[in-house]
């Protein structure tokens, strides 16, 4: 690993998915936001591969269709308007090689539409259930808005009692720097 990628942990999420994800691929983008991630995702996938993209603001999923339609990318992704923890209602029987959930809020939106911990939870849950062995689940943490805290206790609360025959889980946080940086937990599926 390139250690140019310890700058925070977006960046190193994006390492781990361009570790990850090969072409023909199926990965599940739990946060669309801006589109940064589902236009990685999109170009690591190939043209035979597929990204569910969810989020609760339509105007980042219209953000996110305009730029997926100016790189040629449209037709590898579904973008969906609801919330992550209603994943079972568009994905039933297909293998996600990859999923990244990014909480918190739409830095450019408005910063009172959070991701919440319970249906973080829920859809973390579903996410899980869906990986295909040796999948990955990504969770980018911010802690730094109001609900931050409680809702990075509770899901590394849920990540830690994960039984480990059946997941590995990581814990990658900065410890010297300032401003409450995002914490990254990767889980992947044994089995």
């Amino acid at each position: 690993m390139d250690y140019k990628y310890f700058k925070n942990a977006v960046e190193l999420a994006k390492k781990i998915m361009k570790e990850t994800i090969w072409p023909g691929d199926i990965v599940l983008d739990c946060t669309v936001g801006k589109g940064n991630d589902t236009l990685l995702l999109a170009e690591l996938v190939g043209p035979l591969g597929k990204i569910y993209g969810f989020d609760v603001q339509i105007d980042a999923l219209d953000h996110t269709k305009k730029r997926l339609k100016e790189k040629g990318l449209a037709n590898r992704v579904r973008l969906i308007h609801d919330g992550h923890e209603n994943i079972s209602n568009y994905i039933k029987d297909e293998k996600i090689k990859l999923v990244v959930f990014n909480l918190g809020y739409l830095p450019t939106g408005d910063h009172n539409i959070v991701t919440k911990p319970e249906t973080t939870i829920q859809g973390i849950k579903t996410s899980l259930e869906l990986l295909d062995q040796n999948g990955v689940l990504l969770v980018t943490s911010y802690t730094g808005h109001i609900g931050g805290l409680e809702e990075k206790k509770i899901i590394e609360k849920f990540l830690y009692e994960l039984n480990q025959k059946k997941y590995s889980v990581l814990k990658f946080q900065f410890i010297n720097q300032i401003n409450n940086p995002p914490i990254l937990y990767g889980v992947e599926k044994l089995n």
